[in-house]
């Protein structure tokens, strides 16, 4: 890890100064949203990385892309992608995985600058993943270390939501999921691409969850500790 990082882990609130402190703080201002909104009023953002690697304790984050879901509509304006400059490029066998060149990862945006439009981007709408828990890792260790800020976003992981919802379906990762519901996605491994699938993954859970009674974010975090606490997830 970076000297850069380490210190951002360790330095004590923002770590940014200037239009971007005034940028940050109005995010940290905003209400918690309200999980017990209704999906059809409700605004969702399914979120995707692509990284060095796979150590949650050590890689970094590349790029992040999101799609925004609002009242179960996915609108193509609604949608973010950014590349994060890095110190170095990441090893040839991983640039063949995302696709991200050396020269691309070396002029990204700036860091703090990236983030910020990505905290902008999302506001205080929760957060949508399948497998959650590796890129809800990366994106708290990359705000941590980059804005000197914790991320405490609500996270909804659609691994434990769509076998709940579509029991008896023998699917077990993202591509066989897509492929159930007949999802062709613009390419895999492109962090924009894979959260506007996986949004449209989204969509399908919020209909079925409505026709069960789970009309709310509450009502599906809910469905998602219990599936937790059962050990069922796909």
């Amino acid at each position: 890890m970076r000297l850069d990082a380490i210190f951002g882990f360790l330095r004590e609130g923002p770590n940014v100064d200037g239009a971007q402190s005034e940028r940050l703080t109005a995010w940290r201002k905003l209400p918690s949203a309200n999980l017990a909104t209704p999906h059809l009023r409700a605004r969702y953002i399914v979120v995707d990385t692509e990284t060095t690697g796979l150590d949650m304790r050590r890689d970094r984050v590349i790029a992040i892309g999101a799609a925004g879901v609002s009242a179960c509509r996915l609108p193509l304006s609604d949608c973010f992608a950014t590349v994060l400059r890095q110190d170095e490029a990441s090893a040839n066998a991983n640039i063949l995985i995302h696709g991200i060149g050396g020269q691309m990862q070396l002029s990204g945006v700036e860091p703090k600058t990236g983030m910020l439009d990505f905290l902008d981007y999302v506001g205080n709408a929760p957060l949508v993943a399948f497998r959650a828990e590796f890129d809800r890792t990366m994106l708290t260790r990359a705000l941590k270390s980059t804005l000197g800020v914790p991320f405490n976003q609500p996270w909804i992981d659609l691994a434990f939501l769509l076998p709940a919802l579509f029991r008896g379906t023998e699917c077990n990762t993202l591509e066989e999921w897509l492929s159930h519901f007949e999802i062709a996605p613009a390419a895999r491994h492109q962090a924009l691409a894979d959260a506007f699938a996986t949004a449209q993954l989204l969509q399908i859970v919020l209909h079925a969850a409505d026709r069960q009674g789970m009309g709310t974010a509450e009502r599906l975090i809910a469905m998602q500790k219990a599936q937790h606490w059962l050990g069922k997830r796909h």
